[in-house]
């Protein structure tokens, strides 16, 4: 009885242990992604400005009408 009981700890731990790998490499790719966004958003965000400050009426795109107005 003890042997099972071992045995099915043993089992119990190995399906743990490569759950737990499983869910380390979720996070690892999680993370790469969410680097990628922030890079991008950060690009976005200077576009933005940019264009904003280039703009011909030299308003900020906040204090633009919209061009349905």
């Amino acid at each position: 009885m003890n042997i099972d009981r071992m045995d099915r700890l043993e089992e119990q731990i190995a399906h743990q242990s490569a759950l737990l790998d499983e869910l380390n490499n979720v996070v690892a790719t999680q993370a790469d992604r969410i680097d990628i966004l922030q890079r991008r958003i950060t690009l976005l965000m200077k576009r933005a400005a940019e264009q904003e400050s280039d703009s011909i009426s030299g308003a900020t795109i906040q204090d633009q009408k919209p061009p349905h107005w």
